[in-house]
């Protein structure tokens, strides 16, 4: 699996609080909003690649179901 790539984005401070916003009524980091975003417009251009990965799911990991008993959270267990 590779590595996913890192971005150095500069961005007016309006237009960020503007995807942050955004980000948090959908219930996604403003980083993710941006991929979401950048995914969708690739694809309405014809041009996102057949091998591009899905996004994962909003939510907690599969797998994780269940949290530790709070007796293991408190004594950092």
């Amino acid at each position: 699996m590779s590595e996913r790539k890192g971005v150095l984005l500069r961005l007016d401070p309006a237009v960020h609080d503007a995807l942050a916003r955004w980000a948090s009524d959908e219930l996604r980091s403003t980083n993710a909003q941006i991929e979401f975003l950048l995914r969708r417009a690739l694809a309405d251009a014809g041009r996102l690649p057949g091998n591009a990965r899905e996004m994962r799911r909003p939510g907690r990991p599969p797998g994780r179901t269940q949290l530790p008993p709070r007796r293991a959270l408190l004594s950092g267990q």
